[in-house]
């Protein structure tokens, strides 16, 4: 292949994926797909399932509020809080407490993201704890030398949805700036399921020359929602609308600070570092559940978790030889995480009121520490290889001095550290034209978080934390751009995840966490994108008709348990099948029109794969097969002005693919929006 077809090949590979050294990151054998943001219409009120459309295998577990987000992969736990998935921005970890408490309750707003980026297979290796797969959310950022621009939209919809998103960006000199504010509330679908969330971010670049960049990065977030509470499926089937909790609500702020360089020493070396500082108030009024005739509740308990999180990751690449490369770097991590709860007979106690009872008081810490290195080796026959080892240390300590009043046991006192290399090898091979294979077999884990450790509403404090959960993970597959316009990336995997951390049960109330069991999680994971107008002349002007499908397979099994019978049964949240597809329509700087699909299997909400409960608390044990229609547009009638239409759920189906042990969460029927952009 001559050397203008090979940067036309690379350039085709890389609207689908990340390079195969990115910055200081080494890619390549890793499975990673790329959304480009910008190639698709406007997404509003962070929906996710559009947000993540062209992310294969990736399950959204519905929650209609701004406040709490579950995602899952490939069957390796259940999606509450995204408890399982590493959730990124810029590199830097959304979490709460990204070891101690790693759940996820703040997300930016779409509009001010410019990619989505997916790794799977030696993502622990590449970024730190949690088994697969890393999701990295990139921010807009404008160009150097860029003009001064701003924009404003507006949009209502249905529930009365209002979202107004502001933002102006540009340079002077050495000097690049980017800043935005936003708005987004709605009233829900039903009684106390009302929200609102305000956003604003500050980017600041500096480039002394040609060979450095300073950075400040500012984000804010602040979410408030009502909870509306759970259903049992009777309930359910009477009235998706019914609100148990109409006292309950939930509060989330969340600050971030990050300060980065980037200097380039020549001779192929690459700096990258990056120092954050994170400040998250999570909040909740929450009170039993009571539907008519049943009588409210007489009281309710005001829970507050801060966490104070600082961080920093510091990586330098070397490039040498004939496309060789070699990075290493350490991340470091602190967490100052204070739990605190009170009751009130106030149903509607004020979020900061501290004149309650208090009823838990816990200081919990985290640390973690990290040191990797990997290298990218070329070898002859354009065979690749890629050894990577990561050396991890984290520790997690409890101090309680109040604990719930029905409780006998002891105080809490616990801490627990551990330290664990990782491994991983990657191999692959360039053939034909534009086409690799890629084979990798990487070690992964999840931290001991401080639930983990000694849960504060039990009456049974464990004599020693259990082991942490840890991952085996092969993939091995193929992709490419065999011709123009057609890109393909098909796999098959195979995971063992061990020392599952279950609840077992003492007693009719208490349980204790402990490693209960293993589990195996095999199947197939692909994609295919083309552009049928890619080889004719209306590409040369910028219009492109893409279709897009993804297929992830999944048969996963529980190989080992204590619990009596679980061998063989499927774990929670494990799909036979989950496909994505869409048709996406776009002339540049004109429009973007796109019908997108996500359709997924029934599938077991507990592992023990059985119903719970009776009468009008009863739930099925299985999660129903659904699928979902959503279309989205934009029109740009000019340079100043671009339309804004969608229609989510379109054929108003009627599901749920949410459910806990207090009973399921409607997801939203039939809702649409229209609105306005304007420029400068």
């Amino acid at each position: 292949m001559n050397s203008e077809a090979w940067r036309e090949t690379l350039k085709a590979k890389l609207e689908h994926m990340l390079p195969e050294v990115d910055g200081t990151k080494i890619t390549v054998t890793r499975k990673t797909t790329v959304t480009h943001l910008a190639d698709q219409p406007t997404v509003i009120g962070n929906n996710l399932d559009q947000l993540l459309a062209r992310s294969p295998g990736v399950q959204v577990s519905q929650q209609p509020t701004p406040t709490q987000f579950n995602l899952s992969y490939r069957g390796l736990g259940n999606p509450q809080e995204s408890e399982y998935v590493l959730v990124m921005q810029d590199g830097i970890p959304l979490e709460s407490d990204w070891i101690g408490f790693p759940t996820l309750y703040a997300m930016p707003l779409t509009q001010s993201l410019s990619e989505v980026e997916l790794i799977r297979g030696g993502s622990s290796l590449l970024y730190g704890p949690e088994p697969a797969p890393v999701i990295n959310l990139v921010s807009r950022r404008p160009k150097p030398g860029a003009p001064f621009s701003a924009s404003s939209e507006q949009v209502v919809g249905n529930h009365g949805l209002y979202s107004t998103y502001d933002a102006v960006e540009g340079s002077s000199g050495r000097w690049t700036y980017r800043a935005d504010a936003a708005y987004v509330r709605s009233d829900g679908s039903r009684p106390n399921a009302g929200s609102q969330m305000r956003q604003a971010d500050l980017y600041l670049d500096y480039r002394p020359d040609d060979r450095q960049l300073w950075w400040i990065d500012l984000h804010a977030i602040n979410a408030a929602s009502g909870d509306a509470g759970r259903l049992g499926y009777p309930q359910w089937q009477a009235n998706p609308r019914a609100t148990p909790t109409p006292y309950n609500r939930d509060w989330v702020t969340r600050d971030q600070l990050v300060l980065g360089h980037r200097r380039t020493f020549g001779d192929g070396w690459l700096f990258e570092g990056k120092l954050w500082f994170a400040y998250q108030d999570l909040a909740s009024r929450g009170a039993n559940g009571a539907l008519a005739p049943q009588p409210p509740p007489t009281g309710t308990t005001l829970q507050d978790e801060q966490f104070r999180t600082a961080g920093a990751d510091l990586r330098l690449r070397k490039k040498w030889g004939r496309g060789n490369a070699f990075t290493i770097g350490t991340t470091l991590f602190h967490g100052d995480d204070p739990f605190r709860q009170w009751s009130s007979s106030d149903l509607y106690v004020d979020r900061h009121d501290r004149s309650g009872t208090p009823r838990l008081v816990q200081a919990r810490t985290s640390d973690y520490a990290a040191i990797f290195a990997e290298n990218v080796f070329r070898l002859p026959h354009r065979f690749h290889i890629v050894p990577s080892v990561r050396l991890e240390h984290e520790r997690v300590a409890v101090d309680e001095s109040v604990r719930p009043p029905f409780l006998s046991r002891p105080l809490i006192h616990e801490a627990d550290a551990r330290s664990l290399p990782l491994f991983g090898l990657g191999v692959g091979n360039d053939f034909g034209h534009g086409n690799e294979t890629y084979f990798s077999v990487s070690q992964g884990w999840r931290p001991l978080r401080y639930f983990d450790m000694a849960s504060p509403f039990a009456n049974v404090v464990p004599g020693h934390a259990p082991d942490p959960s840890k991952s085996l993970s092969y993939e091995l597959g193929v992709h490419g751009v065999p011709v123009t316009g057609l890109y393909y990336d098909v796999s098959v995997f195979w995971i063992d995840f061990r020392n599952r951390i279950e609840a077992q049960h003492i007693n009719a109330t208490d349980v204790i966490e402990v490693n209960s069991g293993d589990t195996r999680s095999r199947g197939f994971e692909g994609q295919l994108n083309y552009d049928f107008l890619a080889n004719t002349a209306l590409a040369d002007r910028g219009e492109h008709l893409e279709a897009f499908v993804s297929a992830s397979l999944l048969n996963a099994r529980f190989t080992a348990s204590v619990i009596p019978g679980q061998v063989g049964k499927i774990p929670a949240y494990a799909p036979r099948y989950l496909l994505k597809a869409g048709v996406n329509w776009r002339v540049e700087r004109r429009i973007k029109l796109s019908l997108t699909a996500v359709s997924s299997a029934a599938q077991f909400w507990q592992d023990s794969d059985q119903p719970l409960g009776s009468g009008n608390s009863y739930l099925p044990a299985r999660i129903p097969a659904y699928t979902v229609l959503d279309l989205a547009g934009d029109w740009q009638l000019n340079r100043h002005v671009t339309l804004l239409a969608g229609v989510s759920n379109l054929a108003d189906r009627q599901y749920y693919d949410r459910v806990w042990q207090t009973g399921l969460e409607p997801a939203l029927g039939r809702s649409w929006y229209a609105g306005v952009r304007l420029g400068l």
